[in-house]
């Protein structure tokens, strides 16, 4: 299953990047000046807070949407920082995006994604993990989007302009 058939062209994905990188770096100066290592450790605990909201369901206040949508801006911003080409990889369909259980295959990668930045505190390799799983975080956003049927760049652009209000008091 290529990225085509999950409603976003590999283009899509490349420019849809592009704009995370421009976004981040106008809204979230805060993250955008921390060490790369910093950031990536940042975007593993956002991944684990999505498989949280993932899990609570019924009782957690942020609607599945938008939980979608926040963990593919976040796919975005690391793939970024991991100077990783989400559309230049060369797309496989993910056994795990396929599971009954729909939590488990982002919960499997935000583990490894984990695991990778626990890994950078032991000086041990973990580019190939943090990019191996990010990959897969995509996959898990993609799929679920086609899934739900979610127009995902008219919810990132939405979503983006809600993020960006916070931010009063840039001027462009």
């Amino acid at each position: 299953m290529s990225m085509e058939s999950r409603g976003l062209s590999t283009e899509d994905v490349a420019q849809l990047q592009r704009e995370q990188y421009h976004h981040d770096q106008r809204n979230h100066g805060d993250i955008a000046c921390l060490p790369k290592t910093d950031r990536l450790k940042h975007y593993g605990l956002h991944f684990a807070k999505y498989v949280g909201r993932l899990a609570r369901a019924d009782f957690e206040v942020h609607s599945m949407e938008k939980t979608i949508v926040d963990t593919t801006l976040i796919c975005l911003s690391t793939a970024n920082t991991l100077h990783q080409r989400l559309n230049a990889m060369s797309p496989t369909e993910n056994e795990r995006t396929r599971q009954i259980d729909m939590v488990r295959p982002l919960a499997d990668a935000a583990g490894r994604f984990a695991d990778a930045c626990e890994k950078i505190d032991h000086l041990e390799e973990f580019l190939p993990i943090a990019r191996s799983a990010n990959q897969d975080v995509l996959a898990w956003a993609l799929a679920i989007s086609e899934e739900r049927e979610l127009d995902l760049r008219a919810s990132i652009k939405a979503r983006r302009a809600e993020l960006s209000d916070r931010q009063f008091y840039i001027t462009d």
